[in-house]
């Protein structure tokens, strides 16, 4: 596996951006790291950012954020897997491995301005020894940063995965949508009256980050190549 970070084909730093700094922007590039938890039947989980975030509000990722000084990768994705949903996992209930590394900049394109924060993101995988229900009862995710959960299956997240932004000509619309796919797929919305269970299209997860315009309820390009990542690895979870 390359350890060189991967990026999108519109992200502004190969495009020559640069990061600026500002209001409520991080000067240079910081560390962080994303995990994709896997229970026990294959199911993986991802978050919606609230909207009220700063940074890529309303996309669907991983768990996440910056890693603290001196703080192991691990040690951090298991921090921000518990401060952003809940989730405590013991020692000896998971394996991990490293899925690879990405950049990240946001805004994620030029067309919507200059770039106000940048991140090199370590993405981990992590196979829960536990059930997805067993999880799902000890979720408490935290309402300023997420908005919904959805522990989605393998074919979702293959089809997910196999949606490529940035592709010449791939506008903003849903990717491939293959025919065995569920229309819809279940999530667990935040209320103020607590859990909500729900329903979305499908075709949300599909869709492709728009080249202008406002940005769209979707997956990121980043848990795209995480995904894809997770997908194809044979080594998923051989380490503790």
């Amino acid at each position: 596996m390359s350890l060189s970070p991967q990026r999108p084909p519109f992200c502004p730093a190969k495009l020559g951006g640069a990061t600026r700094g500002g209001r409520g922007a991080h000067a240079g590039v910081a560390a962080a790291v994303a995990v994709l938890l896997e229970a026990a039947c294959g199911r993986v989980l991802l978050t919606r950012r609230a909207s009220t975030l700063r940074h890529f509000p309303n996309l669907w990722v991983p768990p996440g954020g910056h890693l603290e000084p001196g703080e192991e990768l691990v040690a951090a994705g298991l921090r921000e897997l518990a401060e952003e949903t809940g989730l405590r996992l013991e020692p000896g209930t998971f394996s991990w491995n490293l899925l690879g590394l990405w950049e990240s900049l946001f805004p994620p394109s030029l067309s919507w301005g200059p770039p106000r924060c940048h991140h090199i993101v370590t993405y981990l995988g992590l196979r829960s020894a536990e059930p997805q229900q067993r999880l799902q009862a000890r979720l408490c995710p935290s309402p300023c940063e997420v908005s919904a959960v959805a522990w989605l299956e393998p074919p979702v997240l293959e089809a997910i995965a196999a949606t490529e932004d940035g592709a010449e000509g791939s506008g903003s619309g849903p990717g491939p949508f293959p025919g065995e796919l569920p229309a819809t797929v279940g999530i667990t919305e935040l209320s103020p009256h607590g859990f909500r269970s729900s329903q979305i299209p499908t075709g949300i997860l599909l869709r492709r980050a728009p080249a202008r315009g406002p940005d769209l309820e979707r997956v990121s390009t980043g848990t795209k190549f995480a995904l894809g990542r997770w997908r194809a690895g044979p080594g998923r979870g051989q380490r503790e």
